[in-house]
């Protein structure tokens, strides 16, 4: 059969034809849509299904640890909507979607009801059935099924549900993701690290907003389109994430010191308003642990302020400390001097000035070490008195020279500036002042200092002499690399001559060894501590003076160890109503239990601090996280095979983990990694759990922890 080459060249030709008229046919109608006046008319039309310039979220940067362990950070959390109408065009589509919907509800409401009440046990399945009908019945676009946030390990458990495990085109089940911060460990240090406002990306406190440029990062821009009756988001500019800081903070010591604390406001003899703990490395001044506890009206303690940085207070005896070395320093006095303080009661410029024992009889004549070991009011204020009376400002120039009061400029919004008073020459006499403002000065009254301006002197007698300001970040990181480092800053290279520093390292001593602090050492058996203790009335406020109602006291001790070789400085204060009060007493064994926690965990020790060559020192490893443990020993180039196998979780992601003798903490992350919520009660290590160890994993049951010391 012969083929007909004209009639095939036709019928090319023709479909060429018709295929370039369709084409010319498209091309007018675009150009026809892009140009006035129908591109006006559409431009029109696409505004209206178009939502342009959204902003779009940057995930916030990590709070690190000083072992990068993230004590801050941001997890999504995920609101599980629900659409119980149709947006559809197309009429067919949308009634068959309708159909679809109305049947597999009326099979599976039950069943996502008792699903959904397995996952969030704080309702039951009868909540839940009512809040789905009630959703059907208003027929509302994207519907809370449940009022609350879901992790995501819940909201995959919802996935698996019937029904919901559709398409959400199909089934109506959708979720809308939102950054939250978490903190891992709860309220340790909860203030100092800072909060966000609820809801909001806004900081609101503490680190969080003095370093909020850095965490925040760039957020990007998006446009949502509507197509085929759903709504579509289309990112225009991608966001930047902030950055991670690296803090100081060393939260195993954070959660001893809280425990330490918090265990000693909780006795009956001290029932304690407030108390503040802080530890602070001596040659770098990084806050390793900062604890402030407030007790509220249903009697337990909270992070609600950070006390140590913001609060002015009388320091009371601690300042004994400062205003000796003043008097050293000038040549007025030697360690040796002697100064008669009496039956305990003197009068000084017409009113009384008693020491702590004065109803004993007193302490008859001390040594100037006497007097800071026996903290005699007497003997400080006489000392002081007789020297500077006539020159008032040359003893509050000592103090400035020493560094007392100098403001510390911390990244804290709200950080309390000290207050020193400071007289004023005025003709023959000094404006401002009384003949006992000097007497009361010099044993810590008519000063305002918070806490850690006493612990940053403290730490300069512990560092030579050589002041430096408290460190809480050391370095800002972008996915693990170091972008900025802040290093150690130096307030003053020295606040006194060799000589007064070497008399007074030896007299704090001696106050631990043989005065009243002797309870915040531990009696010479393993290492020598150095410190003063403190005790003050604090006045009621309101205009109610100090002895308005039932008197309340600051008690505090302040100091370092070990005393040979510092490496820690330490203050704690407590503030309580009514007797006894007593810083040696009462703060003195708070010190006590954080330096010996220390030191017998050998966090001071460095590795060629080894018994011999031969021997290397690797750190004792607690119940929990081997893993992290064996790399933070690799950086330090240390041996991870010499780590014991102390218990860790090795139990399957189905089945219940054995967390007795673990931390709260890492107890707490093991459970969640499984989706169970967990309950503690106590405080210290696991030493109880409700479900027993191996049992199989309920996503969403709780979990009751049993803590003791």
């Amino acid at each position: 059969m012969k083929l007909d080459k004209n009639n095939s060249i036709g019928r090319y030709r023709g479909i060429i034809f018709i295929t370039a008229f369709v084409g010319l046919c498209i091309l007018g109608k675009a150009l026809r849509t892009m140009l006035p006046p129908k591109s006006e008319y559409w431009m029109e039309v696409s505004k209206r299904f178009t939502k342009a310039n959204i902003p779009v979220q940057a995930a916030r940067g990590n709070l690190l640890g000083c072992d990068g362990q993230i004590l801050v950070g941001t997890l999504p959390k995920y609101r599980l909507l629900m659409d119980f109408r149709v947006a559809d065009p197309d009429s067919a589509s949308k009634a068959r979607t309708i159909a679809w919907r109305d049947s597999a509800f009326a099979v599976c409401a039950d069943s996502i009801a008792i699903g959904l009440a397995n996952i969030f046990p704080e309702y039951d399945a009868k909540w839940f059935r009512q809040r789905l009908a009630d959703g059907k019945k208003r027929g509302k676009f994207a519907y809370r099924i449940y009022p609350g946030y879901a992790s995501y390990i819940q909201y995959k458990e919802c996935l698996k549900l019937p029904m919901l495990r559709e398409s959400s085109l199909k089934s109506g089940f959708h979720v809308e993701e939102i950054l939250q911060r978490h903190k891992p460990y709860g309220s340790l240090a909860s203030r100092t690290l800072g909060d966000l406002y609820r809801d909001s990306d806004r900081a609101k406190c503490g680190l969080e907003l003095s370093f909020d440029s850095i965490l925040r990062g760039t957020p990007g821009s998006s446009h949502r389109t509507k197509l085929r009756g759903a709504w579509h988001t289309y990112i225009d500019q991608e966001p930047v994430d902030g950055h991670d800081l690296m803090t100081t903070i060393d939260i195993e010591l954070q959660d001893v010191v809280d425990r330490a604390l918090r265990k000693k406001l909780m006795e009956k003899e001290v029932n304690g308003e407030l108390g503040i703990a802080v530890v602070m490395e001596v040659k770098t001044g990084d806050v390793k642990a900062i604890a402030n506890l407030t007790r509220a009206g249903d009697g337990k303690y909270y992070e609600m302020k950070n006390n140590a940085v913001s609060d002015l207070m009388e320091p009371g005896s601690t300042f004994k400390t400062a205003s000796i070395m003043v008097a050293l320093e000038d040549g007025k006095i030697t360690k040796d001097s002697r100064v008669d303080t009496g039956n305990g009661i003197y009068r000084m410029h017409g009113s009384n000035m008693k020491d702590h024992n004065w109803h004993h009889g007193g302490y008859g004549e001390l040594t100037v070490s006497g007097v800071l070991e026996y903290s005699s009011n007497i003997g400080v204020s006489r000392l002081i008195d007789d020297a500077y009376h006539d020159d008032p400002d040359a003893f509050v120039r000592g103090l400035n020279r020493e560094g007392v009061g100098l403001e510390l400029n911390l990244p804290f919004v709200g950080a309390g500036e000290p207050w020193v008073r400071h007289p004023v020459k005025q003709g023959r006499f000094w404006k401002n002042w009384s003949n006992t403002a000097l007497a009361w000065m010099s044993i810590g009254y008519e000063t305002m200092l918070p806490p850690i301006s006493t612990l940053t002197f403290y730490n300069a007698i512990a560092n030579n002499g050589c002041m430096v300001k408290p460190r809480f970040v050391t370095a800002e990181l972008n996915e693990g690399h170091v972008v900025r480092e802040y290093p150690t800053e130096v307030i003053k290279q020295s606040i006194c001559k060799p000589s007064t520093l070497a008399d007074i390292q030896e007299i704090l001593e001696k106050v631990v060894s043989q005065g009243l602090g002797k309870k915040a050492g531990n009696g010479g058996k393993y290492f020598k501590v150095s410190g003063k203790t403190g005790t003050a009335m604090i006045a009621s406020g309101s205009g109610g003076g100090y002895r308005s109602g039932t008197p309340r006291y600051m008690v505090s001790f302040c100091g370092y160890f070990p005393s040979e070789a510092p490496r820690y400085s330490c203050i704690v204060c407590i503030v309580k109503r009514g007797l006894p009060a007593s810083g040696g007493g009462q703060a003195g064994p708070v010190f006590s239990e954080i330096s010996q926690y220390i030191m017998s965990k050998g966090v001071y020790r460095e590795p060629s601090e080894a018994a011999d060559s031969n021997s290397v020192y690797v750190p004792r490893v607690a119940n929990g996280n081997v893993e992290q443990t064996r790399t933070l020993v690799k950086k330090m180039g240390l041996d991870t095979d010499e780590i014991a196998e102390s218990k860790t979780d090795t139990m399957p992601a189905n089945k219940v983990p054995d967390v007795r003798g673990m931390a709260a903490s890492e107890a707490v992350y093991s459970l969640q990694q499984r989706g169970l919520k967990v309950k503690l009660n106590g405080i210290g290590l696991v030493k109880e759990q409700s479900i027993a160890p191996a049992s199989p994993v309920t996503k969403g049951s709780t979990i009751t922890l049993t803590l003791h010391e």
